[in-house]
């Protein structure tokens, strides 16, 4: 039986690039976006971490550093098949322990207003008003993380 692990992938890798499918068939095509090879080569700069199963990407979250202590976590999908199984939480709590680690001490996100009860629940804090990004409503939200 395989076991779900969080890691970091390495740009360009098989891992990689499938977490890319993962997420446009869960973020983009519902709201029938595509993604520009501009924007996704400019994440290579970014830190992906997948929730991994074997070979298999079940989940993906970018990390964008804002700053030497602030971090944005975005572009957050788990597989249809595979949601409501903990694994979005597990790599959140990845993610936060992944900044720590390496000296970011604020996390930052734009959460879909359908995600805003998940982020409350991990300790998230909502600030400000909602707005609408890739047109749909959103709301900023943050953790510190020390």
């Amino acid at each position: 039986m395989l076991q779900t692990v969080c890691a970091v992938l390495h740009f360009g890798s098989k891992q990689q690039l499938a977490s890319i499918a993962l997420r446009d068939r869960i973020l983009r095509k519902p709201l029938g976006l595509q993604y520009d090879p501009a924007d996704l080569a400019a994440e290579s700069d970014e830190v992906h971490i997948a929730a991994l199963e074997g070979e298999r990407v079940l989940g993906v979250l970018l990390l964008r550093s804002k700053d030497a202590t602030t971090m944005k976590m975005r572009q957050v999908a788990v597989d249809a098949d595979q949601q409501g199984k903990g694994i979005g939480k597990a790599m959140v709590l990845f993610a936060e322990n992944w900044c720590l680690e390496n000296g970011y001490r604020r996390m930052e996100l734009h959460a879909r207003y359908t995600a805003i009860p998940f982020y409350l629940a991990l300790g998230y804090s909502a600030e400000g008003v909602g707005f609408e990004e890739v047109g749909i409503p959103h709301h900023f939200m943050f953790r510190d993380l020390a």
